[in-house]
């Protein structure tokens, strides 16, 4: 337990000490709030589903954890390339400790990042039913967890720091945006729900929003199996490729 206690405070440490970089994660969320959540608000009113704020905030503060999480690999290609990671491989510990240890902490800063999102939330009218707050903290570590792995996953098989935001951004848009984050799934085309149904994140998206009082459109059972699932999918995948990376 010591090299992962390590190698997780050590990422801890990294997003305490770059205020730019939580102030600048912050902007999206933001703006999603304010533009869509105002801007469409009166839109989904009149059609009959509510308040939009309370339906679309559990998938902005899904899309904080996503981001935060994912593009934590980055920090894998930073070290590999000014010999960080090559110090820490060296050492008299196991690559899955290190992996494990990275990943747990890469999800904690993620999981931080979604917590601010649903505070700043708050402040903005969002209402959640808090009863099941500690459900809505599991989705949202399971959602960094997978996501964390992911990017590490994919880190590790890149050495071009500038490829990987584009690779990311071409995989981590669609993921959100047919999510069910910004739009409810039920009745939608059924190409959509196909799509919907094979992506990791609308079950977070589902879980989190059921969660917070929402309406479900898989079920919360299904939702935490899918998602749980996942994760134990990715973060072996992330284990294994970890495990070859050459120095």
């Amino acid at each position: 337990m010591g090299p992962i206690y390590i190698m997780w405070l050590r990422q801890l440490k990294r997003y305490s000490r770059s205020r730019a970089r939580m102030i600048g994660s912050l902007g999206q969320p933001l703006i999603f709030l304010l533009a869509f959540g105002f801007g469409f608000g009166h839109i989904y009113e009149k059609a009959g589903n509510g308040d939009y704020l309370q339906f679309l905030a559990p998938g902005v503060i899904s899309m904080a954890v996503l981001f935060t999480a994912v593009f934590s690999g980055i920090e894998l290609i930073w070290d590999r390339q000014f010999g960080f990671l090559k110090e820490t491989l060296v050492a008299p510990v196991s690559r899955l400790n290190i992996m494990i240890g990275r990943t747990l902490g890469g999800a904690t800063v993620a999981m931080l990042q979604g917590t601010i999102v649903l505070i700043i939330s708050l402040l903005f009218g969002f209402r959640p039913d808090f009863q099941s707050i500690l459900i809505s903290l599991l989705f949202m570590f399971l959602i960094a967890l997978l996501f964390t792995a992911l990017g590490t996953a994919l880190a590790s098989q890149l050495n071009d720091m500038q490829s990987f935001p584009l690779i990311m951004n071409f995989l981590v848009m669609p993921l959100f945006f047919f999510s069910g984050a910004i739009f409810p799934l039920k009745g939608v085309t059924p190409i959509l729900t196909i799509v919907a149904s094979c992506n990791p994140l609308a079950y977070g998206v589902d879980g989190l929003r059921a969660s917070f009082g929402g309406d479900s459109f898989y079920g919360m059972g299904m939702d935490f199996l899918v998602l749980g699932l996942f994760s134990a999918f990715f973060v072996a995948l992330g284990s294994y490729l970890f495990s070859k990376i050459e120095i």
